[in-house]
């Protein structure tokens, strides 16, 4: 070979060189954004830390971010036939019924159907409600949570609405009717009737003895559906807040597939409500710790980000950690500007809220206990296409399949939203 062959051997050489590299470059620049190229505060997390997030990382993560919010799967359509009454199939009548949301969410969606019921069949004006906070009692506007024209929208046609009563209507001396919720028709008339037809006003208080939903399909259940399904939305500050929790939730678990698991494990509830075994010998709630090795066992690998209702750390929450270090809260993800206004309060119904639309939203739920959160949080999925619900429980092999703790909720089609959508 001679040499001028030699160097144009070398030139070709030196220029695939030079494309490799270019090529190398543009894939990491453009295409290959991870998170450990974004800058966050204490990447690496002792299962004693906390996690701070800045609010400059949150933007950059979620800029950088090519995932957008995942999508439902295969949403459901309202299969109710024959449809609900209408306004003009019922004998309407000058009086009203108020009421107050009460206790978060899972009751919220629960009591606004139970009231639209009462107020449908006596032919009452339902006045929109205010919202009851569970720590202090003290009183908060419903537009403080919610979009109260989305409201009235949905329940236009299915009652008569009005934001607040006639200034010539006293509330003073209004009896309180506490009702069954899923309340009866029968026991409208029977019990509820009466007292309305009387005093011209009532307020109502659902009444919640069991966690169990119902799964009548009579024309009360078609009110409920309607009623229950799209008509509490968050505000748009609320919304927006929610949202980025999830996008950077969703941005965090790129090593797992682009999944997060939301775990509802507030260890409040844990202590308030778990009763220890049902009677055939299950356990009913499970701890931080019991969560993890559940999630171990599944085949969900350190690396799975994890996002826990537990407002604050706990240190309850340690072993979780230990073995999913990618465990976060709400406080370690929102701004210090979005804690000092929606975390701080006496009130504890935005965390409720935000904790809500998650759970609803998240690539897969796992709840700690069985309650009316679980259940409503699984109706919302439902109802979206969201079918991943594990339900906890003592395994005690080594490995098991995650079809086989599937939600009863999902593999019977046993929830009260398989009655109002299909």
């Amino acid at each position: 070979m001679n040499s001028m062959d030699l160097r144009q051997a070398f030139a070709g050489l030196l220029t695939l060189s030079m494309f490799i590299m270019l090529g190398n470059m543009i894939k990491k620049d453009h295409f290959d954004y991870s998170i450990d190229d974004v800058e966050i505060q204490a990447t690496h997390v002792s299962q004693h830390d906390s996690v701070t997030v800045t609010p400059q990382s949150l933007a950059t993560v979620s800029h950088l971010s090519k995932k957008p919010l995942k999508q439902n799967v295969e949403g459901l359509k309202p299969c109710w036939s024959p449809p609900a009454p209408t306004l003009k199939e019922v004998e309407q009548s000058k009086g009203f019924i108020i009421f107050s949301l009460t206790n978060g969410p899972e009751y919220h969606i629960l009591q606004i159907a139970d009231a639209v019921v009462v107020a449908k069949y006596l032919g009452a004006t339902l006045v929109l409600p205010d919202i009851k906070s569970s720590k202090s009692g003290n009183s908060m506007n419903l537009g403080d949570i919610y979009d109260v024209e989305n409201i009235s929208n949905k329940l236009n046609g299915l009652v008569r609405v009005t934001k607040a009563l006639p200034p010539e209507v006293s509330t003073r001396n209004t009896p309180i009717v506490r009702i069954p919720n899923k309340v009866s028709q029968d026991y409208i008339i029977k019990k509820i009737k009466p007292i309305y037809k009387a005093k011209g006003i009532i307020k109502i208080e659902s009444n919640f003895p069991s966690s169990t939903i119902s799964r009548n399909t009579n024309n009360l259940d078609l009110l409920a559906c309607q009623a229950m399904f799209g008509t509490l939305q968050l505000k748009s500050e609320i919304q927006e807040v929610a949202e980025s929790i999830v996008q950077n939730l969703q941005t965090w678990s790129q090593e797992s597939n682009g999944q997060f698991v939301a775990v509802d494990l507030r260890t409040e509830v844990l202590k308030n409500e778990c009763n220890g075994k049902d009677e055939k010998g299950r356990k009913q709630c499970y701890q931080g710790n019991e969560i993890g090795e559940f999630l171990k066992k599944l085949g969900y690998g350190q690396e799975t980000v994890v996002y826990v209702t537990q407002t604050k750390w706990s240190p309850d929450l340690n072993s979780l950690r230990y073995m999913f270090p990618k465990t976060y809260t709400k406080e370690n993800i929102m701004s210090e500007i979005k804690k000092e206004k929606l975390l701080s309060s006496e009130s504890s119904e935005f965390e409720k809220a935000i904790d809500f639309y998650i759970c609803s939203q998240s690539d897969i739920f796992v709840p700690s206990i069985t309650n009316l959160f679980y259940e409503n949080v699984a109706g919302m999925r439902i109802v979206s296409g969201r079918n991943q619900i594990l339900v906890p429980s003592e395994i005690a092999s080594p490995s098991a399949s995650a079809s086989e703790f599937m939600s009863p909720y999902v593999t019977k089609k046993n929830h009260f939203a398989y009655k109002c959508f299909c």
